[in-house]
């Protein structure tokens, strides 16, 4: 499962939809999450992502709980969405590399996830996601 590099800083996910606290949504998302039940997860941070779609945060913890669900193309494009606002976060292109690779797309995964690693060459799930898609590549050749 993708996992978050770090907590979130967003400060505008208070805000009530429909009712609903955006934070306390996002809060019920991450620990579904947390807790092994990404589509439902994905439920709770969907709504979230509605109410704030510029939310970075909500829009990782999303791509997460999709990518756990195995809705890899949608993952793709949460952390591909995170990629266009700021393209050296590195957690959203690991994300995107994964979510690629699942999909097959193991070429187009291993240029983002070489990205990532060139970023954070210390992390070591980076480093072994990238050495997988390489040696994927290599045993197709």
């Amino acid at each position: 499962m993708v996992q978050s590099s770090g907590e979130p800083a967003d400060s505008r996910r208070t805000r009530e939809q429909g009712g609903e606290d955006v934070y306390d949504l996002y809060s019920r998302g991450l620990k579904l999450l947390a807790s092994g039940s990404p589509a439902a997860a994905a439920q709770l941070l969907s709504r979230a992502a509605e109410a704030e779609p510029e939310s970075q945060s909500i829009r990782e913890a999303l791509g997460r709980a999709l990518f756990g669900a195995r809705h890899y193309a949608e993952a793709a494009d949460r952390f591909r969405s995170i990629i266009e606002e700021n393209p050296a976060e590195d957690f959203a292109l690991f994300g995107l590399g994964l979510s690629l690779s699942r999909m097959g797309m193991f070429q187009a995964a291993a240029e983002h996830l070489a990205l990532a690693v060139a970023m954070r060459p210390e992390n070591k799930d980076y480093v072994s996601a990238l050495r997988h898609v390489r040696a994927t590549l290599d045993s197709r050749r």
